[in-house]
C-alpha cells in the first residue's frame, strides 16, 4: 500500500513539474502539445496500463516520429500516393502505365509515395526516380524487401503497423492514384474515399487508373451502382470523389488542375477557410453563393487571414474565402473546389 501511495505521489510531482515547465515556455509555440503528451503518459502510469499495450504505444510513437522527421524537409512539395498490386510483373501493361505515371508526376515537380515492394510500387518508383520517391514499406512475416529503386534510400521507411503506415500515406498525400490490385489495394482505395466522405482528411484528387480498354474499374463502379447505390448505401454525388483515367498525362493534369487556384482549407471554429492562389473574382463569389447554397450557412465571403491562422506563416500570403460549411456534404465541397479552379472566373 505504501509503495502505491509513493508511486502516486511521484506521479503527482511529475504532473506539477510539467505544469511549471509549461508556464515557463513563453516562446515555445508547441509547448502545450508536448505538455499534453507528457500528461497522457502520466495517466498511462496511473492507469497501470498493461505492458503489451505500452509496447504498442511505444512502437507507434517511434514509427510516427521517424516518419515525421523523414517527410519534414519535403513538407512544401506536393506528393502523390500510388497504390496497386504487388503481383504485377515487369513488362505488364499496368506496370508500364504505373512507370509512366511516376515519370509524369516527377516531370510536373511532384513526389511519389508508394509501398517499397514490387509490382505497381516498384513501377512508380522506377518512373519517378529515387530523388522524387518515398518508400513506405510494411514488415511482414514473409519479409518484403524494398525494390531496387528505393532500397537503402534515406526516404525509405519500414513500418510494423499497417495503421501507422496508412496514416502516413494519407497525411502526406496531395493526391491518390490507385491501380488495379487485390485486398490491400481495395482497403487503401475505400479508406481514401471514406476519409473524404466523412471529412476526416483534406479533400484530394482520387484517381483510378486503368489501361485503355480495361474494365477493372468500370466493373467495380457497376457493382457500386447496382448493389450499393441501389440500396441507398451511397449516393450518386459521392461517386464524384474519384475520377478514372487511362493515360498518365491526363491523370497528372487532373492533379495539377485541382491545385490551379485552390490551395488548401482548414476549419477555424465554425468557419471553413478556403485558401486560394489567386484573388477570387466577384463573379466567382456570386456563383458559389448561388450554386452551393445547400451546403453554406449564411454566405461565402472574401477575407483576410483569420487571427487563429497567424501561426501558419507559410499560408498567410494566400487569398481566402470564408464560409460556414454544413460539414456533412463533402462531395458538394469537392464540386465547389472544381468551380473555384474553373477558367470561367479567371481574374
Amino acid at each position: 500500500m505504501e509503495r502505491v501511495e509513493q508511486q502516486n505521489k511521484n506521479l503527482a510531482d511529475l504532473g506539477a513539474q510539467i505544469d511549471e515547465w509549461l508556464r515557463a515556455q513563453n516562446d515555445f509555440v508547441n509547448a502545450d502539445q508536448f505538455a499534453g503528451i507528457l500528461r497522457t503518459l502520466l495517466k498511462l502510469a496511473q492507469d497501470n496500463t498493461e505492458r503489451g499495450d505500452l509496447k504498442i504505444l511505444n512502437r507507434t510513437l517511434q514509427e510516427l516520429r521517424r516518419a515525421f522527421r523523414i517527410f519534414a524537409p519535403y513538407r512544401h512539395i506536393r506528393k502523390v500516393s500510388i497504390f496497386g498490386s504487388t503481383r504485377v510483373p515487369e513488362g505488364d501493361p499496368y506496370y508500364d502505365l504505373a512507370r509512366s505515371v511516376g515519370q509524369e508526376l516527377a516531370n510536373a515537380g511532384l513526389m511519389v509515395i508508394t509501398g517499397a515492394g514490387p509490382g505497381i510500387m516498384q513501377a512508380g518508383h522506377e518512373g519517378a526516380g529515387r530523388e522524387q520517391s518515398f518508400g513506405v514499406n510494411i514488415r511482414l512475416p514473409s519479409a518484403q524487401d524494398a525494390n531496387p529503386f528505393i532500397r537503402n534510400d534515406p526516404k525509405l521507411m519500414n513500418f510494423h503497423f499497417f495503421f501507422t503506415r496508412k496514416l502516413m500515406f494519407v497525411k502526406e498525400a496531395d493526391a491518390v492514384i490507385i491501380f488495379p490490385g487485390g485486398f490491400g489495394t481495395h482497403d487503401e482505395l475505400l479508406e481514401s474515399i471514406t476519409l473524404a466522405q466523412t471529412g476526416k482528411t483534406q479533400l484530394v484528387p482520387i484517381i483510378l487508373m486503368d489501361v485503355p480498354g480495361g474494365t477493372y474499374w468500370s466493373r467495380w463502379q457497376e457493382f457500386l451502382r447496382d448493389d450499393v447505390m441501389s440500396r441507398g448505401y451511397i449516393t450518386e454525388r459521392e461517386m464524384t470523389f474519384f475520377r478514372t483515367h487511362t493515360g498518365a498525362a491526363a491523370a497528372v493534369e487532373e492533379i495539377t488542375k485541382f491545385y490551379r487556384n485552390f490551395h488548401s482549407y482548414r476549419f477555424v471554429g465554425h468557419e471553413l477557410v478556403i485558401r486560394l492562389n489567386d484573388p477570387p473574382s466577384a463573379a466567382l463569389i456570386e456563383r458559389l453563393n448561388r450554386d452551393f447554397a445547400d451546403i453554406v450557412i449564411g454566405a461565402v465571403r472574401q477575407s483576410e487571414p483569420l487571427p487563429a491562422e497567424a501561426n501558419d506563416a507559410n499560408t498567410l500570403h494566400l487569398h481566402r474565402l470564408v464560409m460556414r460549411f454544413n460539414r456533412e456534404d463533402y462531395a458538394r465541397l469537392r464540386q465547389m473546389i472544381d468551380v473555384i479552379n474553373s477558367d470561367e472566373h479567371e481574374v
